[in-house]
């Protein structure tokens, strides 16, 4: 069990995610924003590995408007050495890496620009992660997206287009499971029929439950990653106390916590913590963890 946080570190000074406006796209701000944006996240991953924490989300702003029509500069090229160089760092901590692409990212949509879109943010987010030079096991989590009326034909459209995804894309694709439409059982019919693993999150699977228990959820999801798929991922957040339904904690619920990691006994994974203070909450997660015989420290 590896423990992580997504995509910023509020201890450090730079982020990872700086952007722009359309209107102010050019070479010259691109290569200046991914040049900084490269830096931070090399420091991200320092820090991580000399505090213990070898799960890291990368943001889908590391490249502002990389897969926009707009965009047709060569940031890929320009910056190949920059992500080779990071990539063998993170892998010589032993770290795993992920990537969420944001709320409109949304295969199964029945507008066709929105699919087109889709894929070319997904097809950024794979591009990242082979300029990294990280196997399979590193993941990009993705919602199966909107109902629109007609909750069978949704599931069979997301199955339909990740199916017609580059292999590049779909080996590297998990289906998570959400807080309102698709329960974990509707996640694995999607695995069934398109091979794709599914993300457990555990938060969603409280508010969205199936009839599984959180030990029965834990070992539906991990039957679903293959020996290439590395150790099933798992989101984990609790309910932000007197917030609306399906908001995220502030601050890592230390009781919450113990009785989640009490509970998913025995089954092993990597934990991405979902808690809006991100590195200080996974350094208690880290401290509460230590004595579990299946966290990971160091590699």
């Amino acid at each position: 069990m590896r423990i992580g946080y997504p995509c910023i570190n509020l201890s450090l000074v730079c982020r990872p995610s700086r952007t722009f406006r359309l209107a102010s796209l050019s070479w010259e701000r691109l290569r200046e924003t991914v040049a900084g944006n490269l830096a931070c996240l090399e420091e991200m991953v320092r820090w991580n590995a000399s505090h213990g924490l070898l799960f890291l989300r990368i943001t889908s702003d590391l490249v502002p408007l990389a897969s926009h029509p707009a965009n047709h500069f060569p940031w890929d090229r320009a910056f190949a050495p920059d992500l080779a160089r990071i990539g063998q760092l993170i892998r010589s901590y032993g770290m795993r890496i992920s990537m969420h692409p944001g709320q409109y990212t949304v295969l199964n949509s029945p507008r066709p620009e929105v699919l087109e879109a889709s894929v070319a943010e997904l097809a950024y987010h794979a591009r990242v992660l082979d300029l990294l030079g990280l196997d399979r096991t590193v993941k990009i989590q993705l919602h199966v997206g909107g109902v629109y009326k007609d909750k069978e034909a949704a599931m069979a459209r997301f199955v339909r287009r990740v199916g017609d995804l580059g292999r590049t894309m779909r080996d590297r694709l998990v289906v998570e499971n959400d807080e309102r439409s698709y329960t974990l059982e509707d996640c694995l019919q999607i695995h069934t029929a398109c091979g794709i693993p599914v993300l457990l999150d555990a938060f969603h699977h409280e508010l969205n439950r199936d009839g599984r228990s959180l030990p029965e959820a834990l070992a539906a999801a991990a039957a679903t990653w293959g020996e290439g798929d590395g150790l099933p991922m798992v989101d984990y957040s609790s309910p932000l106390p007197d917030g609306r339904t399906g908001s995220h904690a502030h601050a890592l619920d230390e009781a919450h916590f113990r009785r989640f990691l009490g509970e998913s006994r025995p089954h092993d994974f990597d934990l991405m913590l979902e808690v809006k203070d991100k590195e200080r909450s996974a350094l208690l997660a880290a401290r509460i963890a230590s004595s579990d015989p299946r966290f990971v420290r160091t590699v």
